[in-house]
């Protein structure tokens, strides 16, 4: 039996109808979806009373993570945000009032917990009055620079083929440092090079590793005898990339600030930085070379200062600036085969706990 055209019509109307069905179920289940958040939002809207004052009424169990919408969870989280910074800033600002109320009773102000004031406690932090730490003071490499008996006079150098930014840091960290040279590698190993400089009365090599044609290493070796210090770099920033910065700096001696090098290690490697300056500084140049540590990370950053009046002073930063952390510490000169390590930073035992550190 064959059908008709109107027939075929007929038969494929109803699974048209039912697809519509299915549609048109789906839309009303979104929008009654739609209707619940919207009613959750009114709940979660500020509620205005009579005298216009607005509160964010938010409840006790409530996630923004949990709003599918990413509009309206942006929104509410920007609203929760807001209502936490007022609860703290009226919290401060009543702490305020009652310690003026109080006067001089007012009990001290509690100290803020940080990282730094919660470190583990380290046996090897050094007491500046212990006289075993004098004596071995007195016997290490760097005595006689100490006992000013000998002038630093450094030789800076780097890797093989450095490309320009390595370059332009060598020369600018030989600015910062009095009586330093500049000289390139040439395809030298560093074993034939310490003899020469040895020969030459340098008391320091400074070698500036790159990679990606970004400074990332610095290998300090104090001559004759050692020890070697290898550094990671990062954040090297150039005088022409940094802003607001002073003129360049001028040939006069910079003081020198060593800051929170507290244990046995730490207090070599600030030693190790105290002798590639000279004894004396100039004052009138007030420049000044500042070696922070913080979180066993080494800051550096030159400065000038400026005296506005009795009591306020300016800085201007000259630069360069950069950022150092301590990979290995060796006795003696450099030798990567057969050196003897005095520390050695092993990443995964050593920075399982965020409050131990090593400087």
């Amino acid at each position: 039996m064959v059908a008709s055209d109107n027939e075929e019509m007929d038969f494929a109307e109803p699974q048209v109808k039912g697809k519509r069905k299915k549609k048109d179920n789906k839309a009303e289940s979104a929008k009654k979806h739609l209707k619940e958040k919207d009613a959750e939002m009114e709940k979660l809207q500020p509620t205005s009373n009579g005298d216009n004052n607005t509160e964010s009424c938010f409840p006790p169990t409530f996630s923004v993570s949990d709003i599918k919408n990413k509009q309206r969870r942006h929104f509410m989280f920007m609203k929760l945000k807001q209502q936490k910074k007022k609860e703290k800033s009226d919290l401060k600002k009543k702490r305020k009032r009652e310690r003026e109320a109080l006067g001089d009773k007012a009990p001290p102000k509690p100290i803020p917990k940080t990282i730094e004031n919660q470190r583990v406690y380290d046996e090897t932090v050094v007491d500046p009055e212990d006289e075993e730490v004098a004596l071995d003071e007195g016997t290490d490499e760097f005595s006689s620079y100490f006992n000013r008996l000998t002038n630093p006079k450094i030789l800076i150098t780097t890797s093989d083929r450095p490309r320009g930014r390595t370059v332009r840091f060598c020369e600018q960290l030989a600015t910062v440092i009095p009586d330093s040279h500049v000289y390139y590698r040439r395809g030298l190993a560093l074993k034939k090079i310490i003899p020469q400089c040895v020969a030459r009365d340098f008391t320091y090599l400074i070698v500036v590793n790159e990679d990606r044609k970004v400074p990332n290493g610095l290998v300090l070796c104090h001559l004759p005898n050692g020890p070697t210090a290898h550094f990671k770099v990062s954040n090297v920033r150039l005088r022409k990339e940094m802003k607001r910065r002073g003129k360049d700096p001028s040939e006069h001696l910079p003081e020198v600030i060593l800051n929170n090098f507290t244990t046995r290690l730490g207090h070599s490697i600030g030693r190790m930085f105290a002798s590639l300056f000279p004894h004396d500084p100039n004052f009138i140049g007030r420049q000044v070379a500042t070696f922070h540590n913080q979180r066993d990370y080494i800051f550096f950053r030159f400065h000038r200062y400026i005296f506005k009046n009795e009591k306020r002073v300016g800085l201007q930063e000259l630069g360069p600036r950069f950022t150092l952390k301590l990979r290995s510490l060796q006795k003696g000169t450099f030798d990567s085969k057969f050196g003897e390590y005095e520390w050695v930073h092993k990443r995964h035992e050593m920075d399982s706990c965020r409050r131990k550190f090593h400087l």
